[in-house]
């Protein structure tokens, strides 16, 4: 009876010896001996001689024995580990007390005085710091107040469209736009104007669709009234028309409307264009025949001064050192002698640059004016 009562005494000893010497540590990913052992404030050697078996490469939720330098600390250890106490944050690797405090939105100095140790020993990885009660509130309605803006727009509905597609161009659900619609519950109306609230993302890139396909049907019906214009060429090889003013505008709208297509050698379509290719497209659109290189294009209209400039004028320029002209663009505005012309760029495909850039007013050849 008594042995039995010294055994179970020694067994529990040992129990107690041993969970008040180790902490329990749960493998999670990222882990190594090395951060572990910052962590606990041991040494990687201590870690694997607590653990003789333990494989080179850390198995994920499998459990290492820490030493515990402070056996008393044991239970508060351990509690911080798996733990946050919702006034304070653990320290990851690489993380800065600059970076802490932006994320809370407080003060270094804040974090300093809530945690003096700080402005002594710096940060640990692991380390348990308190973040001042006034940065908890504001993290908290950080959430609240990231929500994305909501914005309300009108969509038409146009035929053989359906309410599943109509909800997925907003990123909304068809029980969404049947309650900001309930007059569409039981019918889709053609021509109907639905109102739509949604991410101001998708109401922006709506938007944008919506004014391109105007500028498009604008294009196209000036391409019908084009079709009514006296086209024809003098003995000056200056091409007259009617409505100028007006098919000079639908020229520039045309031209830049191609502003981000790709520079492409040879290219007259929106898959590329160089820069020739943009005016034989833009002006051919408009049944306006110019010929198809620079150099020729140089040739053909009045040349003018300068100061003469008007929006629908060509421009030539003499680059990459030569000695004949080589590049061409459309002048779109003209102020106190700054000359802005839409080109297709080497560099930058379809742009509007300025006779005032050091590159353009050196390589500056001459004005044409080939539409009167």
């Amino acid at each position: 009876m008594i042995f039995r009562f010294v055994f179970i005494f020694l067994l529990f000893s040992v129990s107690v010896f041993s969970q008040e010497n180790y902490i329990k540590h749960t493998i999670s990913k990222g882990d190594n001996l090395y951060n572990i052992a910052k962590k606990y404030g041991v040494k990687p050697k201590d870690i694997e001689n607590a653990n003789p078996d333990v494989p080179k490469i850390l198995k994920l939720n499998s459990v290492l024995l820490i030493p515990n330098s402070n056996p008393s600390q044991e239970i508060k250890s351990n509690q911080s580990v798996t733990q946050t106490n919702p006034g304070s944050h653990e320290v990851l690797a690489k993380e800065t007390l600059w970076g802490i405090s932006k994320k809370y939105k407080v003060s270094v100095e804040d974090l300093k005085k809530a945690n003096p140790l700080l402005e002594t020993e710096g940060l640990k990885i692991g380390q348990q710091i308190i973040i001042p009660s006034n940065a908890i509130s504001t993290a908290e309605n950080q959430v609240e107040n990231n929500k994305p803006e909501r914005v309300e727009v009108s969509r038409e509905v146009m035929p053989k469209e359906t309410k599943y597609a109509i909800a997925k161009e907003f990123g909304i659900t068809v029980a969404e736009l049947e309650k900001q619609n309930p007059e569409i519950k039981n019918k889709l109306p053609i021509g109907y104007q639905l109102k739509i609230l949604t991410s101001k993302e998708k109401a922006d890139s709506f938007q944008a669709s919506k004014t391109n396909q105007e500028i498009k049907e604008m294009v196209t019906e000036t391409v019908q009234i084009a079709d009514n214009f006296a086209v024809k060429k003098d003995s000056t090889t200056v091409i007259r028309v009617s409505n100028h003013s007006d098919l000079i505008n639908q020229l520039v709208i045309n031209a830049t409307e191609n502003i981000g297509t790709r520079y492409r050698s040879g290219g007259t379509t929106k898959a590329g264009f160089d820069c020739s290719g943009l005016m034989y497209c833009t002006f051919g659109n408009f049944d306006i025949k110019l010929p198809r290189s620079s150099i020729e294009q140089s040739r053909i209209g009045t040349k003018i001064n300068t100061e003469e400039a008007q929006k629908g004028d060509l421009i030539f320029f003499k680059t990459n050192g030569r000695h004949q002209i080589n590049h061409v663009g459309m002048v779109v505005e003209v102020v106190e002698g700054e000359i802005k012309f839409v080109h297709s760029s080497t560099h930058g495909g379809v742009i509007i640059s300025s006779t005032k850039e050091p590159y353009y007013e050196r390589t500056f050849s001459q004005v044409n004016r080939v539409l009167e």
